[in-house]
């Protein structure tokens, strides 16, 4: 299990950027590609794929500098795209059935509950998390240098919450508990060719947290773009769409990091090689549940 010394997460700072909510590699696909092209849809993901290649030569110099013990948590949304093939872009009128104004305002209410270490109901989701990541050792306390293992950045993960709530406590409990197999497999960075400095496991997954909500626009009243409102519609089905989403948003930013052989100072082009493809996802016409996007099977490989 890897422990993230505060040197590795200063130097994992430096090339993230501070907004409101992925390198100059050769692109080479290796083991991902394999599972692209046994998929049922392997030309909208073998599409990301080649465009990882140009954003790793492109987007670099658009890296900026961050200062702050806890940058990468809480004030990093990444950085906007306002160009990205239009998935995103077009803004579009639409109006809400009674059902999906109910759905989407449930889960906006989670997203305004901060996590708090004193609520006895928090600390048990986190002792819950510990128990679902490592079933067979002790937890010694809610504070511990043990949390570092799971890739919190201190020895206090509550600290690591204040930028997005227990909503990312919640998504990665739901991931643990759900789809068990593929939590440990990136958890334990089980698939592929790694980088000497992987990225945090925990920390990375509160920003996937961060990045659906930017991208879905859950702070507005209503979704504005397609993919927000192709998902409005998805969760008014599941409620659990979101939480869905998002263990699939991880399993594609984990096989993005693998296809572009990144290391930790290139998580900010993984992740926006991530949204794009999610976006993508979201506007096709044949994805009638959250079950039905391409990248879902990721979870089953």
């Amino acid at each position: 299990m890897q422990s993230w010394p505060t040197t590795s997460l200063i130097l994992l700072i430096i090339n993230l950027n501070f907004s409101s909510r992925r390198f100059p590699s050769q692109s080479q696909v290796d083991e991902d590609d394999g599972y692209w092209r046994k998929t049922s849809r392997h030309e909208d993901l073998a599409w990301a794929h080649s465009l990882a290649h140009v954003i790793s030569h492109s987007t670099q110099c658009f890296t900026n500098a961050m200062v702050g013990s806890r940058s990468w948590l809480g004030g990093f949304l990444f950085r906007s795209v306002n160009k990205r093939h239009g998935f995103g872009d077009k803004v579009l009128d639409f109006s809400l059935n009674p059902l999906q104004e109910l759905k989407l305002r449930r889960l906006q209410e989670r997203l305004n509950v901060p996590f708090d270490e004193t609520r006895p109901d928090h600390q048990e989701a986190l002792r819950s998390l510990w128990r679902a990541a490592f079933p067979d050792i002790r937890l010694r306390g809610l504070i511990s240098e043990q949390w570092k293992d799971m890739g919190w950045q201190g020895p206090n993960p509550s600290t690591d919450f204040r930028g997005c709530g227990v909503l990312s406590l919640e998504n990665l409990l739901f991931f643990a508990r759900t789809y068990p197999v593929s939590f440990h497999r990136l958890l334990f960075k089980q698939d592929g060719k790694r980088a000497a400095w992987e990225y945090p496991f925990a920390v990375a997954g509160i920003n996937v947290t961060f990045m659906l909500i930017q991208m879905l626009d859950l702070y507005s009243a209503k979704p504005k773009c397609l993919p927000g409102i192709n998902f409005i519609k998805l969760l008014s089905e599941d409620e659990e769409a979101f939480d869905v989403l998002y263990c699939i948003a991880y399993e594609l930013m984990d096989a993005q990091w693998l296809a572009m052989r990144a290391s930790y100072m290139e998580f900010n082009e993984v992740l926006q090689v991530t949204r794009i493809q999610l976006e993508r996802e979201l506007s096709l016409e044949d994805v009638h549940r959250i079950q039905d996007l391409p990248a879902y099977n990721l979870l089953y490989q």
